[in-house]
Parts: structure tokens; sequence; C-alpha cells
């Protein structure tokens, strides 16, 4: 997991379910760091820097361009 890029960070699990679904469906391979501390304890979020979206190198491409479609769609912020 050394190797994976982080592409978005995100503040609560609600922010990215779509997004989710969207990557699996692409076959992306990635994972939310510090995903289930946050899911458990929603305040240590601001402490932890939020929730980090990672991505495998091979996936950098088609996963910058679904986070953008998405983005684009639903109006949302990500940073």
């Amino acid at each position: 997991m050394q190797e994976f890029i982080k592409i978005a960070v995100f503040t609560f699990q609600n922010e990215y379910a779509v997004l989710r679904l969207l990557l699996e469906q692409a076959n992306i391979r990635y994972f939310f760091q510090n995903e289930t501390v946050i899911g458990v304890i929603p305040f240590y979020s601001n402490a932890l820097g939020g929730i980090f979206l990672k991505v495998h190198p091979d996936d950098l491409v088609e996963a910058k361009k679904i986070l953008e479609d998405h983005n684009y769609q639903n109006h949302l912020s990500i940073v």
C-alpha cells in the first residue's frame, strides 16, 4: 500500500458513497485511509487530516477522470 497515491481528501464517509461505486465499476484499485477510525469516531476527522482516497499508480489517470466527472456532475468540491 506504500505505492498508492493520494488523490482526494474527504471529511466524512457519506461524501464519497457514490464515488466508491464508480471506482468499483471501473475496476480501479483503491482504498480509503482512515475510513474506519473516522467512521467510529467522526470527531477525529480534523485531527487525522480526513479520509484519504488512494489509488494504485497504474489506475491514476482513470481514477482522476472519474473523480473530475463526479465532481462536475454533482457540483461537489473535492480537496
